[in-house]
């Protein structure tokens, strides 16, 4: 997930608490307190141990082994790097899916936390740190948590449970082919049992800590690469007139392309950004060179907005650079989907939140432009996704400990709000979609 600061609304969906079996409720209320240390030591672990996308061998492993000492159905490898469980309940019911994702970033910590990251890669050609910035080592701890309870309480279930333990939310290059969610799906993670909905939680490090954030509908935007590679003439610095500078066409591209978003879309439906946050040309002060590339990324939150936009930058690039007698090439690398909450089933949904956290502590948010792979699931069967937040303001901190940065920090507290938000809404969906 990018940095985003969310913008909270304080409104709750309320259609009462659902209490569907409170002695059962109460029992798992305890068992996940006594677990909280055991979280707490995982998180730690995988935080310590982070692997890159498509490269988590030994993160899958864990996971594979500790979900097989609980007697679960076990796949691993699946789709490269991940673990997929299957728990099955003692009552018939539906199938419910719960989603961790595994990997870590590039990044370089920097903290002075006992369990801090001290992974090294050769990441593009460069060494570099590895980090989990975003809160899988958190995610990964939580799912483990409650596949245990589940467990405990098998015979009460009313259906079945799978576990998806998903390697490369954070992408891998074009030249890998699909990953994460994508290979997950083709690889038939969501059949045998058919999937009938599926859920997932994110940590917000910039939220409250244990607060629950969702937002019925568009939450997430869907995320897409773009190359733009320009094409002109080079020659000596000092006679300009001898060129076709692809620099000068560059930089009209760039303020282009933000006429699209400011004159050229609805934004009073749902937001737009083009951001371009590489360029790469020429060698020497004083010589114009034949090509710059233009790279970046783009974020919007409807399909056909999407497909507008795609149309609308390739135009403008085309026809900037034909004014100046440039060529450009475009290439829009298509990535992620929105993540989009069923209505239906959120609305249904959010009573087992606030029976996690407190009505207090459920709010709605509005849309935010970072992306999520969950969004593949959501394109196959019903899902809902929501924000875990884990602010550690004890810790005062004096820098925000941001998403993917090398100052990421979290709340380990938080995390048991996310282990009963997860049980809630598996035994809440197993209990409405059960024959009585």
């Amino acid at each position: 997930m990018k940095r985003l600061s969310i913008l909270i609304c304080a409104v709750v969906a309320f259609n009462g608490l659902a209490q569907t079996n409170p002695k059962l409720n109460s029992k798992i209320e305890q068992q996940v307190k006594e677990l909280e240390p055991k979280i707490i030591e995982w998180r730690r672990y995988f935080h310590e141990h982070p692997e890159l996308s498509n490269r988590e061998v030994k993160t899958g492993a864990k996971i594979a082994e500790h979900l097989k000492g609980l007697g679960l159905e076990v796949q691993y490898p699946v789709a490269k790097t991940g673990v997929v469980a299957l728990l099955k309940g003692g009552k018939p019911g539906p199938v419910v899916a719960l989603r961790a994702d595994i990997d870590a970033l590039p990044v370089t910590e920097r903290n002075s936390l006992p369990f801090a990251s001290k992974e090294k890669v050769n990441f593009g050609g460069q060494e570099t740190g590895v980090m989990h910035a975003c809160g899988h080592d958190a995610h990964m701890s939580i799912l483990l948590a409650v596949a245990e309870i589940l467990t405990k309480n098998k015979a009460e279930l009313k259906g079945t449970v799978k576990f998806i333990f998903q390697p490369a939310e954070e992408g891998v290059s074009p030249s890998e082919g699909p990953a994460g969610a994508e290979l997950m799906i083709k690889e038939g993670v969501l059949k045998n049992p058919t999937v009938d909905a599926i859920f997932g939680l994110h940590i917000q490090s910039l939220l409250p800590s244990g607060q629950l954030a969702y937002r019925s509908g568009g939450l997430m935007a869907s995320v897409d690469g773009v190359d733009i590679k320009v094409k002109g003439k080079g020659a000596h610095g000092a006679t300009p007139w001898d060129s076709v500078d692809p620099i000068v066409v560059s930089s009209q591209i760039i303020q282009g392309l933000q006429t699209i978003v400011s004159r050229q879309t609805e934004l009073t439906k749902a937001g737009v950004v083009i951001t371009i946050g590489s360029v790469h040309g020429g060698i020497r002060r004083n010589i114009i060179p034949e090509t710059v590339l233009l790279e970046g990324t783009i974020r919007t939150f409807d399909d056909d907005m999407q497909k507008k936009v795609h149309e609308k930058i390739k135009l403008t690039a085309e026809k900037i650079a034909e004014s100046a007698g440039a060529m450009a090439e475009v290439n829009i690398l298509v990535m992620y989907p929105s993540t989009v909450n069923d209505p239906a089933l959120t609305d249904k949904m959010v009573p087992s939140l606030i029976r996690a956290a407190g009505k207090e502590k459920v709010v709605i948010t509005q849309p935010v432009t970072m992306a999520e792979d969950f969004s593949f699931y959501q394109r196959e069967v019903p899902g809902f996704f929501f924000f875990l937040g884990a602010y550690p303001a004890e810790m005062n901190l004096k820098v925000q400990p941001t998403h993917h940065t090398a100052d990421f920090m979290i709340d380990e507290k938080s995390m048991i709000t996310g282990v009963k938000a997860l049980v809630n809404l598996t035994l809440d969906y197993m209990d409405m979609n059960s024959k009585k």
